[in-house]
């Protein structure tokens, strides 16, 4: 009798026991569930910001540890991503070539040509692809010419930009937005740095420079030196300016005042492989390698033997790519993916397909937008928040690319294009995502962690404003902080 009694009471208090347990799950979910509506509240009244009073934001916030949305506004319209389409491009290659894939330049000739430190035939530039390539990477590859007893060289010197089509710039850009060439054989970012200074004496030709200075390109210099700004003005004097006339000749013009600080423009240059190749040119002088031929656009022979090469690691050009949203290096890594995945040459078509089928299985839905170019340059690029969660949730939970991709991200206050952004927030150091800007478009997806470690995923697009992009950003940064400084446990904050 005693033990039916002792085991009833057992029964019993194991019941209350349970049900004060499911008592205080029910609370603490009810608490998650407040905070939750809090932090929705929140939420759109920083959306009601006047910045976005006739326009269109789409919003996604989702737990990366528990899969709940935690807010969404819009998420299935489509949006412009700017440069959130980067996101696709360096996602993509990151997985498809690998965080160990290199990007390599190379000096070849033909096996036959190479007698006694000469080479009888064509010195071959062979580029594929590298973005960042520059005139040091150029000089470390005439120097192990030098190094390796090469001394003359009796042929031309032949530029292989062939890794890639002759398509050199991006589907539905505009005419002002030319100002990348897309080329398997780029150095210097395709660019020249013009510099002009005042002259000695007033009225006199100003001073020109231009950096790199070869036979490539070519300068009329029309402008003046003004006694002062305000002669300038009284005279109705044009301020400097640098525009292009045909395909390589740049015209300095209008003036400058007598005091003033030299002036410096960076112009793009048209045929960069040969741009390169010119380059080159005076590096083998320098190097001692006597050289008299042309510098011409031309193919690697099909037997030919490398004699130097340079080569780039991916990740760090990735990292230029996401950090500093270059344009160039989402254009050739475009290019670069479709060269390695869907054949020679590399084309935009081939790069995008390669994206499409590597989004598929990322469980992105690509009826769900349409892809132009690997930048986010062209408006003709559609995707909505919804879709660019689903990719970020995918790279997310790919142990083998994760951490990479999370390091080419720009973080919060600390670097990239969030260098300046949501300072002595809780977002500070914590947060890192993809900006993105065009005229009337901001976009900003990544990553965060809450107050208490639970890392979260979101896309911000906002589209169809009108003037500067400053007070939509301000938007962005303060729904970052809000998520970044979210707490479930505890009263939420009124």
């Amino acid at each position: 009798m005693t033990s039916f009694f002792i085991k009833r009471h057992l029964i019993v208090a194991s019941a209350a026991l349970s049900l004060l347990g499911c008592a205080a799950g029910t609370r603490l979910k009810e608490k998650d569930t407040d905070a939750i509506a809090v932090l929705r509240r929140r939420i759109d009244a920083i959306l009601a910001d006047s910045a976005l009073a006739r326009s269109t934001p789409g919003v996604k916030i989702v737990s990366l540890k528990t899969g709940e949305v935690l807010y969404e506004r819009n998420a299935h319209l489509l949006f412009h991503p700017a440069s959130n389409q980067k996101l696709l491009t360096s996602a993509t290659a990151l997985k498809l070539l690998g965080p160990d894939f290199t990007l390599n330049t190379s000096l070849d000739c033909d096996s036959a040509a190479l007698r006694d430190g000469i080479i009888l035939g064509d010195l071959c530039l062979v580029g594929r692809g590298n973005p960042d390539l520059t005139t040091n990477d150029l000089f470390g590859l005439a120097q192990t010419l030098a190094q390796k007893g090469i001394r003359e060289i009796r042929g031309n010197l032949l530029c292989d930009d062939y890794y890639f089509d002759d398509v050199r710039w991006g589907a539905g850009w505009m005419w002002d937005d030319d100002y990348e060439r897309f080329s398997a054989l780029a150095v210097n970012d395709n660019t020249v740095t013009i510099t002009v200074s005042p002259a000695t004496r007033i009225g006199e030709i100003a001073q020109v420079q231009i950096v790199p200075n070869t036979p490539h390109t070519d300068i009329i210099n029309t402008s003046v030196t003004a006694a002062s700004k305000a002669q300038m003005d009284s005279l109705r004097l044009p301020s400097l300016s640098v525009s292009r006339r045909g395909a390589n000749v740049f015209v300095v013009e209008g003036a400058l005042a007598l005091a003033e600080k030299p002036q410096k423009f960076e112009r793009t240059v048209a045929q960069p492989e040969v741009f390169a190749g010119q380059i080159l040119r005076e590096l083998l002088r320098q190097n001692g390698i006597k050289f008299n031929g042309s510098v011409l656009r031309g193919l690697r022979p099909a037997q030919a033997v490398t004699l130097a090469e340079h080569r780039a690691p991916l990740m760090p050009l990735l990292l230029n790519l996401n950090k500093i949203s270059d344009n160039l290096s989402a254009e050739l890594l475009l290019k670069v993916v479709a060269a390695e995945r869907a054949g020679r040459p590399g084309t935009g078509e081939k790069g995008m397909s390669v994206i499409r089928r590597f989004l598929a299985t990322a469980q992105v839905d690509t009826n769900a937008l349409n892809l132009a170019d690997g930048s986010g340059v062209s408006r003709y690029n559609l995707i909505t928040p919804d879709e660019i969660v689903k990719l970020l949730i995918a790279m997310w939970r790919d142990f083998s690319v994760r951490n990479e991709f999370l390091t080419t991200l720009p973080i919060a206050g600390v670097d990239g294009t969030l260098a300046n952004r949501m300072k002595g927030t809780a977002a500070a150091g914590i947060l890192r995502a993809k900006t993105g800007s065009l005229s009337g478009v901001s976009s900003l997806s990544g990553y965060t962690t809450t107050a208490e470690g639970e890392e979260i995923v979101f896309a911000m697009m906002m589209q169809h404003f009108l003037g500067s992009a400053g007070g939509v950003r301000r938007v962005q940064d303060k729904i970052g902080a809000e998520m970044s400084g979210f707490r479930r446990r505890g009263a939420p904050p009124k």
